[in-house]
């Protein structure tokens, strides 16, 4: 591509690369240069424009951000995603519904790394994405790119963005207090517009003693009313053996992992009853403060799978606001 100023009588057909305000309007860049354009700036007296002019092996900024929005999203349809028409060399790619976003990072950095005109923003990996959400933004930085790069970077890019629907649309939340002044009402209206932004509907506020037998006379009952199941106790759960995850375990169920490195949210626990994933929630789900146990709720609701080690792996950016209401601030713990 060929950048630079030139005089107007040879700028037809080369892209202006800076708007131009004009006494009758105004020229935006990006626009090629015709016979009219240029008359409208020989009236304003204007003598030299700055422009672009694309070699033979260039593919003009729009062509080559569709390409490359395609390459990514070859079926938008099949993966939930919606496509936006390219402009100015830009290409957004949206949610098509509520879901978590699927985003392959290798493939992205793929194509980060090719050259440094093509270009690919997206939200961070298994984020929760509202329909209509952007997920990507595909961006050509100069008014064309090289053929050769925009190849591969398309080869390196593809199938990359996806978005996981929510499939589980019924939850209960079964909550346990230590005293007849633990209503469940803050925990269960925190948690319910959790479940509303997914599009998920939750049961009537359930309230037991915090002991073992009523919670697992709890979940008995629940789970076949719900696609999943979280538990909020009025005591904190402080052990693998804490009352919560042995009601589970008395019901039938069983604790796949206790603990997350990830605060606030350390204390949380996953496990299953009869194939209905059950979450134990941390104290700090009261509060509607983004915690640890969104980043696994948000993908147990979509049918995502996680195990273990993709809890043990959410420590880099784990460190999260730390709400108002927390008891004991980090900075006097």
């Amino acid at each position: 591509m060929k950048f630079g100023p030139v005089p107007l009588d040879k700028a037809k057909g080369a892209i202006l690369a800076h708007s131009i305000a004009l006494s009758t309007g105004r020229l935006r860049k990006g626009l090629v240069l015709d016979r009219d354009a240029l008359d409208l700036l020989r009236a304003d007296d204007i003598a030299e424009v700055t422009v672009a002019r694309l070699d033979a092996d260039d593919v003009h900024e729009d062509d080559a951000a569709t390409r490359l929005a395609r390459a990514l999203v070859p079926d938008p349809d099949a993966v939930h995603l919606r496509v936006a028409p390219a402009s100015t060399g830009r290409v957004n790619i949206y949610a098509a519904e509520n879901g978590v976003a699927g985003i392959d990072a290798s493939k992205i950095n793929a194509v980060n790394a090719v050259h440094p005109m093509v270009t690919v923003a997206t939200v961070r990996e298994w984020q929760r994405m509202a329909a209509r959400g952007m997920i990507a933004t595909v961006k050509i930085i100069a008014y064309g790119a090289p053929r050769d790069a925009l190849d591969r970077a398309c080869a390196a890019g593809e199938g990359a963005l996806s978005l996981y629907p929510v499939r589980r649309k019924r939850a209960m939340l079964i909550q346990t207090r230590v005293n007849d002044a633990q209503d469940g009402a803050k925990g269960h209206r925190a948690m319910a517009t959790r479940f509303e932004r997914m599009g998920v509907s939750l049961g009537v506020k359930t309230v037991v003693p915090h002991r073992v037998g009523d919670l697992q006379a709890a979940l008995r009952a629940a789970q076949d009313q719900a696609d999943i199941l979280c538990i909020l106790t009025g005591s904190a759960t402080s052990d693998l053996y804490d009352v919560a995850p042995e009601a589970l375990r008395a019901a039938g169920g069983e604790v796949a992992h206790y603990g997350m490195p990830v605060d606030p949210g350390n204390l949380l626990f996953l496990g299953q009853l009869g194939g209905v994933p059950v979450l134990g929630l941390p104290g700090c789900a009261k509060s509607p403060a983004m915690n640890g146990a969104d980043w696994v709720l948000e993908r147990l609701l979509c049918d995502v799978a996680v195990t273990p080690a993709d809890i043990m792996g959410m420590g880099v950016g784990g460190l999260l606001k730390e709400p108002p209401s927390r008891p004991v601030p980090r900075e006097k713990a």
